[in-house]
């Protein structure tokens, strides 16, 4: 979405944009509120870095130092349970707020973040989070719209693995992915980063032969396709019967 505005170099590494377009920013919803001069002095302030797939934006029980917005890529939240599984609890697409721990009045992150693919973002120190909510108009009830969606899909989630059957759950997955992330290609709508049989299971709150099974039986009813990290869904009215029934 954004790529093309920053040059792509080989190694991570955190560089200031001073010239960064105000455009990148005034259509977020934190922002969307503010003039260009605002935006200006708030692009001023920050760091953009690029990671690459697979890297850690920042780690569950770390000092929040920094607050993060995402221009482009795809986030994956996980936790990590008392026996040390990694469990997924987000997927975050690109023009939303992250690492917001302040928000939610907590010193350290309460998960980690990890590119789910090359991924571009802008932050800031958490020092500047107050001065944010005071100055900017929007900017709080942007951010707090955005703790709401999360909770409710959390809570959604939490009702699915309390009264649905696991195929249900997986099925209610699929759609919440293509709702937020998916992109029309020629057989059906794809979810658009990288997903894995595992990650679907860590977010169904079941087994990886049993999402491998499901897939295998809904790829020979024509309701899905699946290939390595990469599932589309070929028929989505028959997949949200299957989830309502």
């Amino acid at each position: 979405m954004y790529g093309s505005v920053f040059r792509m170099d080989a190694a991570p590494a955190r560089t200031a944009f001073p010239r960064l377009d105000e455009s990148l920013l005034s259509r977020l919803p934190p922002f969307s509120k503010l003039d260009r001069r605002q935006i200006r002095t708030i692009l001023d302030q920050a760091t953009s870095r690029r990671y690459e797939s697979g890297v850690s934006i920042f780690d569950e029980g770390a000092p929040a130092e920094r607050f993060y917005m995402l221009l482009d890529g795809y986030v994956r939240v996980v936790r990590i349970t008392p026996t040390g599984e990694q469990v997924t609890a987000l997927h975050i697409p690109a023009g939303q707020l992250l690492g917001i721990a302040r928000a939610i009045g907590k010193t350290v992150y309460p998960a980690t973040a990890i590119a789910a693919t090359e991924s571009i973002a802008l932050s800031w120190p958490m020092h500047l989070w107050d001065r944010f909510v005071a100055d900017y108009d929007g900017f709080a009830t942007g951010t707090y719209k955005t703790i709401g969606d999360r909770m409710g899909e959390m809570n959604t989630r939490i009702v699915e693995m309390a009264t649905q059957q696991v195929e249900q759950r997986v099925a209610n997955a699929l759609l919440r992915l293509i709702n937020q992330t998916g992109r029309k290609v020629a057989n059906g709508i794809e979810i658009d980063f990288p997903i894995t049989r595992q990650d679907l299971s860590e977010l169904t709150a079941t087994t990886l032969h049993t999402v491998s099974r499901l897939l295998s039986a809904w790829e020979r009813q024509g309701l899905v396709q699946s290939s390595r990290k990469r599932i589309v869904v070929c028929d989505p009215h028959a997949l949200m019967v299957l989830a309502q029934a």
